[in-house]
This record gives structure tokens, sequence and C-alpha cells, in this order.
């Protein structure tokens, strides 16, 4: 894998495209890691929001940091590329 930084996945426990790509990252061994938005409350969902608006300003689920891109939605070629797995 040649990822500098640990991929990190925001996602919906409701989401069927958050539910792919988390599979998609498992069935590829890459270590990530997973923030669960609506299960956050208070000050911690109020952050991880703003964190989230800065990467997706439409905040919309799921997004996926890997390094210095930004992945919003189920997209299997572009994670791929993004962690250098070949397609």
């Amino acid at each position: 894998m040649g990822t500098a930084e640990k991929p990190k996945l925001y996602a919906l426990s409701t989401c069927s495209h958050c539910k792919s790509t988390k599979k998609l990252l498992s069935e590829c061994d890459v270590e990530y890691d997973y923030v669960e938005v609506d299960d956050l409350e208070g000050e911690e969902r109020k952050a991880i929001l703003a964190d989230i608006k800065e990467l997706n300003p439409r905040c919309s689920f799921p997004t996926i940091k890997i390094n210095d891109t930004v992945i919003v939605g189920y997209k299997e070629k572009e994670i791929k590329e993004a962690l250098g797995i070949s397609v």
C-alpha cells in the first residue's frame, strides 16, 4: 500500500455507500480510521462536521481522505488509485 498516513472514512451508520466503502477498504487490507458521524453527540459531533465541511463543503457521505486526496461517494476506482492499488 502506497499511503503515507492512515486513510480516514467519515460515514453514516444508515448509508449503503458508506458500507460499500468500508467493505472495499477491508477487502483491500487497508488500515483506516473510521468515524460514524451519526453516533457522535455535542461538541465532538460539531468538531467532526467542521472537519468534514473543510474537506467536502456539501458534507455528504461517505467522505474519505487519503493523504491529500478527498473522495466523496463510493468510487471504487478512485479510492484504489488514491491508495496505490492497481485497478
